[in-house]
């Protein structure tokens, strides 16, 4: 049977307080704002709502007066249906793991939020993935202990720093692990090949190039074979339960890859993503108001 456990849960903010979400309504709309390009002014006139009134609202994840979230949607580009799902409590339904093995997720805090990193193991010959390291690997490392693991790979999903913090200490303590990056900075034998097929035991892990957030962005598909499982997809920062992560390179671009690289996959595939919690392609397709 699966085991999830979240270490050092997050203090992601809050819509109301029903919301477990990474980004609150507010923060979805401001996303999005910025990246159409619109000003305060005309955003706010779109929602019909002050210039304050939408400044508070992209702060707080409330505000005193319903704005007309139809309209201002499609200002800035997010579905207003679905923008008004997030407002009235959407949340993921709960996710299914029965039929894998060993995950676990782990969420640890530095500078003011935290973020998710993940590890995955074989049960039989307990060789074991680490996807990012977190803030502070520390959290990973006594998970490695407790269930008595090899570590053989360290795949990035990206470079920031919040994701890669702790890849010091890990390469310290297991000198022999084999660090999987996209970045074309790494090291010849770090990079990724479009073509790897990495076996660890009965699992199979793939990646896929998601730029957009990150110029070296990537998703790792994780197959649990010869049982028909789910596949797990470590998304990094591409796409987040009802939102996403800044086009910090390209908001279209990360678009673009999301729905090529992501919605391709089974709708039942389950979206692990670097914040927020667990999610599937199915619910993000149906319910992310940026697409």
């Amino acid at each position: 049977m699966i085991a999830l456990s979240c270490i050092a849960p997050g203090t992601a903010p809050l819509y109301l307080s029903r919301m477990t979400l990474e980004d609150h309504l507010g923060d979805i709309i401001r996303k999005a704002r910025e990246a159409a390009n619109v000003n305060v002014d005309a955003a706010a006139q779109a929602g019909g709502l002050s210039a304050d009134q939408l400044q508070q609202l992209e702060k707080s994840g409330e505000t005193a007066k319903q704005p007309d979230l139809a309209r201002l949607g499609s200002l800035v580009q997010l579905n207003g249906q679905k923008l008004q799902a997030i407002a009235k409590g959407w949340l993921p339904k709960p996710v299914e793991l029965a039929n894998w093995r060993e995950v676990r997720q782990v969420t640890t805090e530095g500078e003011g939020y935290t973020v998710n990193a993940y590890l995955v193991w074989d049960e039989v010959n307990r060789e074991a993935a680490i996807f990012d390291t977190g803030w502070d690997p520390a959290p990973i490392l006594k998970i490695i202990d407790e269930n008595q693991l090899q570590p053989k790979h360290l795949f990035i999903t990206h470079s920031h720093d919040d994701h890669i913090a702790g890849l010091a200490k890990i390469r310290e303590r297991f000198p022999k692990i084999r660090i999987h990056s996209g970045s074309k900075h790494a090291p010849p034998d770090q990079r990724n090949r479009a073509n790897d097929f990495i076996h660890l035991g009965n699992l199979r892990i793939t990646n896929r190039e998601t730029p957009g957030h990150a110029e070296d962005g990537v998703t790792y598909i994780v197959g649990n074979f010869p049982e028909d499982a789910s596949n797990i997809a470590i998304v990094g920062d591409c796409i987040f339960a009802g939102s996403m992560g800044r086009g910090f390179q390209s908001t279209d671009l990360l678009k673009q890859k999301v729905r090529e690289q992501i919605f391709t996959l089974p709708a039942d595939t389950i979206i692990c993503p670097g914040h927020g919690p667990l999610t599937t392609v199915g619910e993000e397709k149906a319910h992310n108001p940026f697409f």
